[in-house]
Parts: C-alpha cells; sequence; structure tokens
C-alpha cells in the first residue's frame, strides 16, 4: 500500500453517516497548495479517525492527513460507468 502524505486545509465541515451497526464514516474536502494553484481532493475516514474529525474539523482547519488512494466505480444516471479517486484518511494530525 502506497501512502500519502498531504499538508492543508479542510474544505468544509465534514458530512458523517452513521451506520445501524454504529459506525461511522466522515467525508470532506481538502485543500493543498502547490505554489500558487490550489489542488482539491475528496477525503474520508472511518472510525477513531472520522471521529475525530466530527469533533475537530472546521472549515479552513489545518491539518496533515495521512492516507491511501482509493478508485471507486460507479454508474450514473444515465448508466454510464464513472470513476472517482479518493483519500481514505488513516492518520490525521491538527495544526491550528
Amino acid at each position: 500500500m502506497e501512502t500519502i502524505t498531504i499538508i492543508g486545509n479542510m474544505g468544509d465541515f465534514a458530512k458523517v453517516t452513521q451506520f445501524e451497526n454504529g459506525a461511522k464514516v466522515a467525508r470532506f474536502q481538502f485543500a493543498s497548495h502547490l505554489g500558487e494553484d490550489t489542488i482539491w481532493h475528496r477525503m474520508f475516514a472511518w472510525g477513531t479517525v472520522a471521529l475525530f474529525i466530527e469533533r475537530f474539523g472546521a472549515k479552513g482547519k489545518k491539518m496533515i492527513i495521512k492516507g491511501r488512494k482509493v478508485v471507486r466505480t460507479y454508474l450514473d444516471r444515465e448508466g454510464i460507468q464513472k470513476q472517482i479517486e479518493e483519500i481514505e484518511v488513516r492518520e490525521i494530525i491538527g495544526l491550528y
């Protein structure tokens, strides 16, 4: 598994979903910067990492994220196959 480390800011508050078994997933946008360019990343996290994001994550919050790239395939409303890249957050450090 290739680990990805990104330093940046949360784009907005995370959308947290709780399942019947009590498990939670947090999904959010994350901005990193390369020179003057802003790069947006789709992120998701499970378990205690999702709980941390739910409690302490906020729009503009600066963080260091470690995770792995995940590629999902799905069918859109017209039945066309699409792919989406996301990062599964495994570790997170809130900076300030």
